[in-house]
């Protein structure tokens, strides 16, 4: 169905106007009912190789050699118009980031239903009720809510199945999806992963699955490309790839990918694994740095016979939704509901489940971004929920918070320098700008960034960098106690390994305190102390990793860990 042949991409770069190749002799070939898995971090090329068959690149500062066919079609010799026709029809697109796919001014049902009635030309109530039955398909909570919601109004994980519901609308022959699970609970990513295998079966389409995580794509493909730096390093059938990896580069892709059957001090990182006389060296790494039960013994001992920093006490978060004839609230989304738990000086406690479970709105509501209904929150010894807006802005000091999303979280207008040292000058911290500007080179150099990065803005970076400013501004005020809210969930895994080996030794090093939200149970299981499994408001189950992990007793918690990507290959 699908023919690339020696497939190269150059872009124009305006300011030095020089041409750089991005994509290089990429080759492969795609059938009827099969998937192809393509893999790679971030700038590996594996998402400006499927613009290409899309032709979505701008025509005037890309150029595309090679050959790219469709159904026996050349797809590069189409006109701007003729390519139009098969875009949606029969070549479709789950694009990476949802909330800028999606128009924040419609509805999310009016795109979908938008997108079936250009397409398949019927009319607005036939559409509509397509729009929610395809919402049913990808497991929306009340699709006819969903259907009259903006986008603002959803979780991540919800815009992204809408964006699924929108490219399976028109019942392609090629599915494209580029990332389309990366932010997702495990468990909602293992019913996106068998919707689209289900699908794919049904309608006998063909589906390329682009991810960062070989584990993910080693659950969906039949044949796997590994790229780095614009070409292909590893291709073959994914479970065989997967299972013995041959090129360095794929070993590390899987290495730096917290495994649940074992807890090391340090994550592997990408680069260990790119010199072949350094893999001696890192097998030797594995081997070494796993913890031993001494070692957990010793510190949970030292851990738990201090006095708890935090103390949450049956803590009600409540938000109405129905409301009476005068106007009292009837009904209730219990987001925390009678929640009760201590965390302890220098400890990581590890709250895990999936979107909508209100791990977010938990931590928010210890630090009263969301005010809470009820309960109490003693923060060493003060009772948070008794403090005015004075006295909350100082407590600020000790108690950050890490956004889940650093892009949004940083001001597009301000440099990252000025962002750090906000902070610094709202609490009157250091005498001078000088100083101030000191200070924060020094943090900016304690989160692996340089001295220079100082003036540049936001759009400037990574995401994995970006990862790494937001966590230099929560250590600004010098901190007791920092809450990391999915502070690496759409991180590539080897950047994610970073992040996390950062966390460690910044704990170690100042002594911080953590509450690490997340819904992959996997690096939870890594970073964490203890864990708190929650569920609907409540907490399921808590204790250690290794004993949630080897013996969990709810019946939730074993959905989660059987949903963990790459266990059964």
């Amino acid at each position: 169905m699908l023919n690339v042949k020696d497939l190269a991409i150059e872009f124009y770069n305006r300011e030095d106007k020089t041409w750089s190749e991005a994509v290089h002799k990429v080759s492969f070939q795609l059938d009827k009912g099969k998937v192809l898995g393509i893999v790679g971090e971030s700038g590996s090329g594996k998402s400006v190789t499927s613009f290409s068959i899309m032709r979505l690149h701008d025509s005037e500062n890309t150029k595309i050699h090679g050959e790219i066919n469709f159904d026996d079609q050349s797809l590069l010799a189409l006109s701007d118009q003729a390519i139009r026709s098969f875009r949606g029809n029969k070549i479709s697109m789950i694009f990476q980031e949802p909330m800028t796919s999606l128009n924040p001014v419609f509805t999310c049902g009016f795109q979908v239903q938008e997108a079936i009635m250009l397409h398949q030309r019927t009319d607005k109530e036939t559409a509509k009720k397509q729009t929610i039955e395809l919402f049913k398909e990808v497991q929306l909570p009340r699709p006819e809510n969903i259907f009259e919601s903006y986008p603002h109004q959803l979780s991540g994980g919800q815009k992204q199945r809408v964006m699924i519901a929108m490219a399976l609308s028109c019942n392609p022959e090629l599915l494209i999806a580029d990332e389309p699970t990366t932010a997702l609970d495990v468990t909602v990513q293992k019913t996106i992963l068998d919707l689209l295998l289900r699908l794919k079966n049904e309608r006998n389409m063909g589906l390329i699955f682009i991810s960062h995580d070989l584990a993910v794509i080693s659950e969906i493909a039949d044949e796997l490309l590994v790229m780095y730096k614009g070409k292909i390093v590893e291709q073959g059938p994914a479970k065989a790839l997967f299972q013995n990896p041959q090129h360095p580069y794929t070993k590390g892709l899987l290495a730096c990918r917290p495994a649940p059957q074992r807890r090391l001090k340090k994550l592997p990182v990408v680069a260990d694994f790119l010199h072949e006389d350094q893999n001696e060296s890192v097998k030797h790494l594995l081997d070494i740095n796993s913890y031993t039960q001494e070692e957990i013994d010793s510190r949970r001992h030292h851990l738990y016979t201090q006095k708890p920093l935090l103390q949450v006490k049956e803590l009600c978060t409540w938000y109405p939704i129905k409301k009476g004839l005068f106007g009292k609230a009837t009904d209730h989304v219990k987001a925390v509901d009678h929640i009760t738990f201590d965390v302890f000086p220098g400890e990581t406690l590890g709250l895990v489940g999936e979107s909508g479970c209100g791990k977010t709105t938990l931590g928010r509501s210890i630090l009263r971004l969301v005010e809470p209904t009820s309960g109490t929150i003693l923060f060493d010894g003060t009772d948070l929920t008794q403090l005015n807006k004075k006295e909350l802005r100082k407590m600020r000091r000790d108690v950050q918070l890490i956004f889940q999303d650093p892009y949004s979280s940083l001001n597009p207008k301000i440099t990252v320098g000025n962002a750090i040292m906000e902070p610094l000058q709202v609490h009157h911290v250091f005498s001078s700008d000088a100083e101030r500007k000191a200070h924060v080179i020094s943090l900016l150099e304690k989160v692996n960034l340089k001295p220079e990065h100082f003036d540049r803005y936001p759009h400037e970076f990574s995401g994995g960098q970006r990862q790494r400013i937001v966590i230099a501004r929560a250590l600004a005020l010098q901190p007791k106690f920092i809450i990391c809210d999915e502070s690496v969930s759409a991180l590539d895994v080897s950047v994610q390994a970073q992040v996390l080996n950062l966390l460690r030794s910044l704990q170690q090093e100042f002594g911080l305190t953590y509450i690490f939200i997340s819904h992959d149970l996997a690096v939870v299981k890594h970073i964490s102390d203890r864990m708190i499994v929650m569920n609907k408001g409540k907490i399921e189950e808590e204790g250690f990793p290794e004993r949630i992990y080897n013996e969990p007793q709810q019946e939730y918690t074993k959905k989660l860990i059987a949903a963990i990507p790459g266990r059964t290959v």
